[in-house]
């Protein structure tokens, strides 16, 4: 369809940024608050016209603060998250009800471009993810009328891995770093992948620093040269506002020695456009990538179907932990116990955890149905449901439930 769309939001308490993408594009492109300028940071304001009571959001809401005409509520996310209850003149507003406001605001910006669009997916872009930020965005996703599986929540450095793998081959030949500085702290991600797994398994590495208020250049240079020690880097890319001015000089010599260096404001947003369309099954996408938030192992059943022994996977590394859920229905053929199948991506060896169950009333093969649920409970614990359904009417379920909790890591 030549309206639909992928987006990539980067939200925080200070921004918004926002980019798309369609099929056809070469890469996705960013929404700019001001015509025929690259001024891509949105401001995260919502305001309340004194007179009209119309809301506004960005940089319309900075306008009816600056002249007083608007009651402004500033953070919407964080005092969403908080769940709090928020003064606007007289009247008192449930937090995450102005949070879904602004980013219905927010979105119409990239939807107004050439209408009449449709969002196919979006993916929102965030410094942490959490149960309940998680929760938040399915409330605001279903307040917003987003059908279930259509909005996805990654940490920032995810998106950088789905910006930095889409990007030529001659800028992802080696490792590709990232320093994100805001303020005084300096956060420096190096992302690797091994090219003899398939698919590629896809590993970042992280540390965090001050940088201080004086003597920058030399810090920044001081810190580089020791996280590319002993590494090949391809491509360097700079983000956050700790960049602006002019004081890099040393530094980004060095940064351009042997190598690309890129800097702007963008690179979230783009990198949630492109995962966009790799969840969507659009981009074809030879990566798993295993950060924080993503799942270790892969869980299989082995089972036999149209006389066929195949595996079928329950959860699949690289997954994100807060939202994989799997489920199948089976029929026990043989002894009360399950096995489950635990693989590392990267390697050929599988761990089997075997499950009785205990006290399931006595049947004959293939006359007792199963339904397995598997539920992530960290990036390498999972809770197994098996619960009894019977065999219709000859043999009625027992509503017997049993529950496992496995860990995934390897040599437990």
């Amino acid at each position: 369809m030549e309206n639909q769309y992928y987006l990539g939001l980067d939200l925080d308490d200070e921004y918004a940024v926002i980019s798309f993408f369609q099929l056809n594009m070469k890469e996705p492109e960013t929404v700019s608050t001001v015509a025929g300028r690259e001024v891509y940071q949105i401001p995260a304001l919502l305001a309340r016209h004194r007179k009209t009571g119309q809301w506004c959001a960005g940089e319309e809401a900075v306008k009816l603060m600056r002249s007083g005409e608007g009651e402004v509520v500033d953070a919407p996310f964080g005092r969403a998250l908080r769940g709090e209850q928020v003064p606007v003149g007289k009247e008192f507003f449930p937090a995450k009800e102005l949070f879904a406001l602004f980013l219905k605001k927010v979105l119409w910006l990239s939807a107004r471009l050439k209408p009449p669009a449709v969002i196919e997916r979006l993916v929102v872009s965030l410094d942490s993810l959490s149960r309940e930020v998680t929760e938040l965005f399915a409330w605001a996703a279903a307040k917003l009328n987003f059908t279930a599986g259509q909005v996805t929540l990654l940490d920032r450095k995810e998106c950088f891995y789905y910006f930095c793998y889409s990007q030529n081959e001659e800028l992802m030949r080696h490792d590709v770093c990232l320093f994100d500085c805001r303020g005084e702290e300096l956060r420096c991600l190096r992302i690797s992948r091994n090219q003899r797994t398939i698919p590629q398994v896809v590993t970042l590495a992280e540390e965090r620093t001050n940088l201080g208020s004086s003597g920058r250049d030399e810090a920044f240079l001081e810190m580089i040269k020791n996280f590319f020690q002993g590494r090949t880097v391809s491509s360097v890319y700079l983000v956050g506002d700790g960049f602006e001015g002019n004081w890099m000089k040393l530094s980004v010599a060095y940064l351009c020695r042997g190598r690309r260096a890129f800097i702007g404001k963008n690179l979230y947003s783009k990198g949630a456009c492109y995962a966009a369309a790799v969840r969507a099954k659009k981009l074809e996408w030879p990566y798993v990538y295993l950060g924080d938030n993503e799942m270790k192992v892969n869980v299989y059943l082995k089972v036999r179907n149209s006389g066929a022994t195949e595996f079928f996977t329950l959860i699949s590394a690289g997954d994100n932990w807060y939202e994989a859920v799997g489920e199948c229905e089976v029929l026990l053929d043989g002894t009360p116990e399950i096995d489950f199948w635990l693989q590392q991506p990267d390697s050929r060896e599988a761990r089997i955890e075997k499950l009785e169950l205990t006290d399931l009333p006595e049947r004959p093969p293939r006359a007792t149905r199963l339904q397995i649920t598997a539920k992530p409970l960290s990036d390498s614990k999972v809770c197994i449901g098996i619960k009894d359904l019977g065999f219709g009417e000859i043999f009625p379920a027992s509503e017997k439930m049993w529950e496992y909790v496995m860990s995934l890591s390897a040599g437990s």
